[in-house]
């Protein structure tokens, strides 16, 4: 590893670690995954990467327990991005789910929170493409309740045949996360730490 990239790594805990959650500890994050000097050892560094982020993000939602549901929100997408970055798919999309789940609780006393069932329906697609099948599940029930619940103001006839392609859609798309869970019931992943509105815990995910 070279001075330049060691130095990076080195200002980017620093960033962490004085919880300056920003776009420049991203763009270090970006900056030493495409650099000619880590190639040799770029796994390794990722690897490292990765464990220190883990290890923080609990540190993170641990101190942000009582804070803001916006200050919640900023800190879990800077962790969905720098996982992403990383290119560790099971934080990134278990972080993701957090902050959809944080923002459909808070909904019910901050409108502008609410989470469209498009927004699930997009996260049980992506859910489903990297194999977390309950996951994708879930989020397909999610996004049929938020449905449901948009649709019950909209009577029109054009909407309610649209609404129709929609129901349909979210219910294939379940059926078919079924179907691939139980292909692999005999398989279990241990997601990271999930988070219910800082309360740290380690749930067990089928795939």
């Amino acid at each position: 590893m070279s001075d330049s990239v060691a130095h990076q790594i080195s200002l980017f805990r620093s960033l962490i670690l004085s919880r300056r959650l920003d776009g420049a500890a991203l763009r270090i994050i970006e900056s030493v995954m495409v650099s000619k000097d880590v190639r040799s050892s770029s796994v390794a560094i990722r690897s490292s990467l990765r464990d220190f982020i883990r290890f923080e993000s609990i540190s993170i939602m641990r101190e942000n327990a009582e804070k803001p549901v916006e200050k919640k929100l900023l800190d879990l997408d800077f962790l969905v991005r720098a996982f992403a970055l990383l290119g560790d798919v099971e934080n990134c999309l278990a972080l993701r789910y957090e902050a959809l789940l944080l923002r459909d609780f808070k909904s019910t006393s901050c409108q502008w929170l609410e989470v469209s069932h498009m927004e699930w329906l997009n996260f049980a697609e992506q859910s489903l493409d990297y194999g977390f099948n309950s996951i994708a599940r879930k989020a397909c029930e999610n996004a049929l309740l938020c449905f449901q619940k948009a649709s019950k103001t909209n009577l029109e006839t054009t909407e309610f045949f649209e609404g129709v392609k929609i129901i349909e859609k979210i219910k294939r798309l379940k059926d078919c996360a079924m179907t691939s869970a139980v292909s692999r019931s005999g398989m279990t992943y241990w997601s990271l730490h999930c988070y219910s509105y800082g309360k740290i815990c380690l749930i067990q995910i089928s795939i």
